[in-house]
């Protein structure tokens, strides 16, 4: 009888637990239907990064990509995007958004200017901005150095960045 018992437990928990996970809201990965290829608010928690699976909780460094037919696309770090559409069929004809840290708006990610050394969710260390400074490079270039696997998540590269900028003069690029 006491065996009984606790297999009827055990069983029990077991349904308890699928039935908490399935009551959470999961983050959506796609959008479709956005024919008029705008940026998409990002709600904390609504949305999945298409490139490494991780709910995105703010617009800091998010972007999102805009397919031809209106599918859309969200990241939570702007490497993921860059590292993601290098590799689309359609990443010529895509519509690129990115979210700025100067302005605080969706900008067109093509026209965005990106840092190297930002805190990133992802920690690949871009940032996107809307004005241009010194030493910031062009979205073209994000990419390049994603599929290079030229960003802070690889120590060498990192450490060979951080002695270029130290040996740079002032005012340089």
């Amino acid at each position: 009888m006491k065996k009984v018992l606790i297999v009827v437990g055990f069983i029990a928990l077991i349904v308890v637990l699928f039935l908490a996970l399935a009551e959470k809201p999961h983050p959506k990965v796609i959008l479709t239907g956005n024919t008029d290829r705008r940026p998409v608010d990002i709600a904390p928690g609504a949305w999945q990064c298409s490139a490494c699976k991780m709910p995105i909780e703010s617009e800091k460094y998010a972007g999102e990509v805009v397919a031809p037919d209106g599918k859309t696309w969200f990241f939570d770090d702007v490497g993921c995007l860059g590292g993601w559409i290098a590799q689309q069929p359609f990443k010529e004809r895509a519509t690129v958004w990115v979210y700025t840290l100067d302005t605080r708006r969706w900008i067109d990610g093509r026209k965005a200017w990106y840092t190297l050394f930002e805190s990133t969710p992802m920690g690949y260390g871009f940032g996107a901005y809307e004005h241009k400074s010194d030493g910031m490079i062009d979205f073209d270039t994000m990419v390049d150095r994603m599929e290079r696997g030229e960003n802070l998540t690889n120590p060498a590269y990192a450490k060979k960045l951080a002695r270029s900028v130290k040996k740079a003069p002032l005012g340089s690029d």
